[in-house]
Parts: C-alpha cells; sequence; structure tokens
C-alpha cells in the first residue's frame, strides 16, 4: 500500500484533473505525482520532452533509463520500460546485462557503453569522471550531453518517488506512454 493517497481525478483541481485525463493511462505514478498541484503538470511537461527529444537516440534513452532504474532501486521504471526499449530495439542480452551490471558486455557498441558508464558515474557520483566524459564527447554533441544528464537526472527522481511513496507496480503500458508524447509525430 503506497504511503501517501493516490489523487482521485474527480476530486481535484481542474488543471490536475485536465492533465491526468489528458494521458494515455491512469497509472499510480501519475496519480502521485498529482499530490503536488504546483509541479505535477510541469514535470509532465518535462517527462514529455525527455520522450519526444528529436536529437538523442530513442533506444539509448531507454537503456539509460533502465540504468538509472536499475542503481537507483527503481523497480517501477524497470517494469514500464523494458518493454519500451525492447520495441525500441534493445536485445534481451542489452536488458539482461543491464540487469545484471554488465555495462562492458560485447551486446553494447562504443557509444552505449560510453553512455551508459557516464550515466552511472553522474548517478553515483554526481560528477562523471573526466576519462568519461572525453569518451562520452566522442559520440555524443554538447546538447546531448546535457539531454542525457536531464534523462539520469529525471528518471531518478522518479525512482525516489516511486520508491519512497512505495507506489505499487502498475503492468506495463508498453509503447502507449511514448507515443502519447508525440514522440512518433516528431520524428
Amino acid at each position: 500500500m503506497a504511503r501517501l493517497p493516490y489523487v482521485n481525478p474527480a476530486e481535484t483541481a481542474p488543471t490536475v484533473r485536465e492533465a491526468l485525463e489528458s494521458l494515455p493511462a491512469q497509472l499510480n505514478i501519475f496519480r502521485m505525482l498529482a499530490n503536488s498541484e504546483t509541479t505535477f503538470r510541469p514535470f509532465l511537461r518535462l517527462g514529455t520532452a525527455i520522450l519526444a527529444s528529436r536529437t538523442f537516440d530513442p533506444k539509448l534513452r531507454e537503456l539509460v533509463i533502465l540504468q538509472v532504474g536499475k542503481l537507483s532501486g527503481g523497480e517501477y521504471e524497470w517494469v514500464q520500460h523494458v518493454p519500451i526499449a525492447k520495441a525500441l530495439g534493445a536485445s534481451e542480452a542489452q536488458v539482461a546485462a543491464l540487469e545484471t551490471g554488465r555495462l562492458d558486455d560485447a551486446c553494447f557498441d562504443a557509444r552505449e557503453r560510453a553512455v551508459l558508464r557516464f550515466a552511472t558515474e553522474a548517478l553515483r557520483n554526481v560528477k562523471a569522471s573526466h576519462a568519461s566524459f572525453e569518451e562520452l564527447a566522442r559520440h555524443l554533441n554538447p546538447g546531448q550531453i546535457v539531454e542525457l544528464l536531464m534523462i539520469v537526472g529525471f528518471y531518478r527522481t522518479i525512482a525516489m518517488l516511486t520508491e519512497s511513496t512505495e507506489i505499487e507496480i502498475d503492468g506495463p503500458i508498453g509503447m502507449a506512454i511514448v507515443e502519447a508524447s508525440g514522440a512518433e509525430r516528431s520524428r
């Protein structure tokens, strides 16, 4: 049982209700986030911007989300994003490697390893090492590096929220949330 109540759309402010009703599914994460009327809609906009990015590879984004979820103990994000990662081209071997912490596995190419290593260091130490940054900069441009850091921070926040409030895990909804973000239309 969650530590905080889930917002009932019928009993909340109209702006929050409209935002909840516009989502592709009434997931527990959204109903929990809606407790914060002030930050709920901006948080949804940031999440949508991350999912709809035209400059950051969607498969790579999902590998990073899985890595953040795994390292942060964010089971909710893991359950939701494994099907999305697979739908966007992540292999079973890549998911298994992330699940067991094998970032140097041959299933990852050089760019994926550089991104995952950098994301891991940023998550664990706040500041990634110079070596990781230099390797990452060979694969991503400055805008993509900033987006990567935003992805890490955003999904770390989600893991913290889901774990600290003990949100019950919804069954995965797959690509519905990505498609609702407009990601497919923006490519």
